[in-house]
């Protein structure tokens, strides 16, 4: 595959503006194929940087027409020039008024330095409270998206002055439920957006169902992630007499200051921020069980008495790893992994224990992945095979089977 440019287009861009390649921000075409891991890892690179600053030359030239007219004038030449939807232009719009206010975003943006995502992110919070923007810049250079989610909305409660009440309720006030039949397709779709705690509770709830369904199917028919989803959708929606999965509902968590003597720094077990007046409200609720829990008092070492996790150590599991050690996937949406295999001898003991989703979890069993531990700070992660076929040298790697164990 090659990617070609437009050279015409591309000299009349730097005729107009009066600058060269630099200022229309042109990558030369290359021949991708056969490029080595790092060759690709380089290229790829190069054109995320290269999307950033046209997202950055996007959003100038667009915060400028609704300078000059208004922001409706702007929405219709973005649905016009671009051919993107009435809401796709409505946000490109307010993002791009958004990003005109905040200086370093922008020219972080503009160098290529943060991705567009990131910057976005940075944009919307920007109109929802006070944030310190540079700290943001600085953090979006470095993480992922999944990590700077959480480094933001972790801001944002800090600056809020209310504990971060305020956008909670507006989060509140933004729900919104659709129900309709798709005319394509023929397919009935039911899509909503809710609140944090509504949301993380929902998620909890049908994750248990899920894994409810998964015990009850035929090893050699088992269901697609996203069919099992739905059926347990539909379960608990029309057939409630079979009642609601039992297991974890909602695992909150709270650190305790000895020295003020309360409960601070509330969370989701995912590490997402929550206010502490949801906290006491939802510790109040006949579902929710507050608990203290320490992993040196609860029995979280089972030896290989029993194969799968408790409802214990998946709490730990949950509150150590905050979701897939791999790719970063809600704890809801996971399994709990031996690091040794349990078909190897591995113990169902909490330290070797990980939460991996399905898709991290065929990756450690069919492609090689291996659950690595920092030495610095005790996280897990999942590290890809080595090579098969290197530049230099040779390797001897191969996945050692293809069939998947969920459960290993």
């Amino acid at each position: 595959m090659r990617f070609t440019p437009d050279q015409a287009e591309c000299a009349e861009a730097a005729d107009t503006f009066g600058g060269g390649c630099g200022a229309a921000v042109c990558v030369a075409s290359a021949d991708v194929v056969g490029l080595s891991e790092e060759r690709l890892r380089a290229r790829i690179s190069l054109i995320g940087r290269a999307e950033s600053k046209l997202a950055a030359m996007k959003s100038q030239a667009v915060a400028e027409m609704a300078r000059q007219h208004n922001a409706v004038a702007a929405e219709r030449v973005v649905r016009e020039e671009l051919r993107s939807s009435k809401r796709g232009a409505r946000h490109d719009v307010k993002t791009a008024e958004r990003l005109a206010a905040l200086e370093a975003t922008s020219e972080a943006l503009a160098a290529g330095d943060i991705p567009q995502d990131h910057a976005r992110l940075i944009a919307r919070a920007s109109s929802e409270g006070p944030i310190d923007e540079q700290v943001l810049v600085d953090a979006a250079k470095e993480q992922g998206y999944d990590e700077f989610e959480k480094t933001l909305r972790r801001q944002q409660q800090d600056l809020s002055g209310d504990d971060g009440q305020a956008l909670f309720d507006r989060q509140k006030q933004k729900r919104t439920a659709r129900m309709f039949n798709n005319r394509d397709t023929g397919m009935f779709i039911l899509s909503g957006e809710f609140d944090p705690t509504t949301g993380q509770h929902i998620a909890a709830v049908v994750a248990e169902k899920e894994r409810e369904l998964w015990n009850q199917e035929d090893p050699k028919e088992r269901r697609t992630p996203q069919q099992r989803m739905a059926d347990a959708l539909a379960e608990l929606i029309l057939e409630p007499e079979k009642g609601k999965a039992k297991g974890i509902a909602l695992v909150l968590v709270a650190d305790y200051d000895a020295t003020s003597r309360e409960l601070v720094n509330a969370r989701f077990s995912d590490g997402s921020p929550l206010p502490m007046q949801e906290l006491v409200r939802l510790a109040l609720k006949a579902d929710i069980f507050p608990a203290v829990f320490d992993a040196k008092t609860q029995n979280l070492w089972l030896g290989r008495t029993r194969r799968t996790a408790t409802d214990a150590q998946r709490i730990a599991l949950t509150i150590r790893d905050q979701g897939c050690i791999g790719c970063g996937g809600g704890p809801n949406r996971c399994f709990s992994h031996h690091v040794e295999f349990w078909r190897n001898g591995g113990p169902t003991d909490y330290p070797n224990l990980v939460l991996v989703c399905n898709d991290c979890h065929h990756d450690i069993h069919d492609h090689g992945y291996q659950a690595i531990q920092d030495p610095d700070t005790g996280r897990w992660k999942t590290h890809p095979p080595p090579d098969p076929f290197p530049d230099t040298g040779t390797t001897t790697w191969q996945p050692n089977h293809v069939n998947s164990v969920l459960l290993n």
